[in-house]
């Protein structure tokens, strides 16, 4: 299973934004890393622009170029607005749904957790992170296991305060929820204009 494990404190400091979850050095330096990163203005171009917002993109769901790429081919060939349809489909996968109930407070902690076994999709247990889960599945918690119904009370806890979104369901007490719909574009709040990513990869 493929992801980044490179630091991730530069990646945040990059973009200027805490892709993977609250970061102490970004607060610390709000600049680009490197010897000039705090002195250095350089005039940006379109082409610039647009491949670091498919970066961002790729880094806030934690894939590698040749899956996003496919998730871009898969919009494309759907009926409708293609970054409206590739937000809907990083969205959609598992490890994102965990992470939207808040069962777990990272991206990267949701697809260890899948990773592991910790996860069940209609009663069955799914290991696959980027599987794609429809309106009616259940998504749970092995609860069952004694580490899991641990993990998932402290995760709960921790993730109380963010909203979980209106097109997911959640039920705190047994650990799961359901997928009622899904995803607009509306629900999606997301820093990337998806629009020059999908420019980017028509050219």
């Amino acid at each position: 299973m493929a992801r980044y494990t490179g630091p991730r404190s530069r990646i945040s400091r990059r973009f200027g934004i805490p892709i993977f979850g609250p970061c102490k050095a970004l607060e610390r330096k709000n600049y680009p890393p490197g010897a000039h990163g705090e002195k250095r203005a350089r005039k940006q171009s379109e082409y610039g622009f647009a491949l670091g917002e498919k970066q961002k993109l790729r880094y806030t769901y934690g894939i590698l170029e040749r899956q996003f790429r496919r998730y871009f081919e898969m919009a494309r060939q759907k009926r409708g607005v293609t970054g409206d349809i590739m937000l809907q489909l990083l969205e959609t996968r598992l490890d994102n749904v965990v992470y939207r109930l808040g069962l777990a407070n990272t991206r990267r902690y949701a697809r260890q957790m899948v990773g592991h076994g910790h996860v069940l999709v209609n009663g069955r247990r799914v290991t696959i992170a980027s599987y794609q889960v429809r309106p009616g599945d259940e998504v749970a918690l092995a609860a069952a296991r004694t580490k899991t119904k641990a993990m998932g009370e402290r995760n709960v806890a921790a993730s109380s305060l963010s909203p979980v979104p209106t097109w997911l369901e959640l039920d705190k007490d047994n650990f799961k929820g359901r997928v009622s719909r899904y995803p607009t574009r509306d629900d999606i709040q997301s820093v990337v204009n998806d629009q020059v990513v999908v420019e980017l990869y028509s050219r």
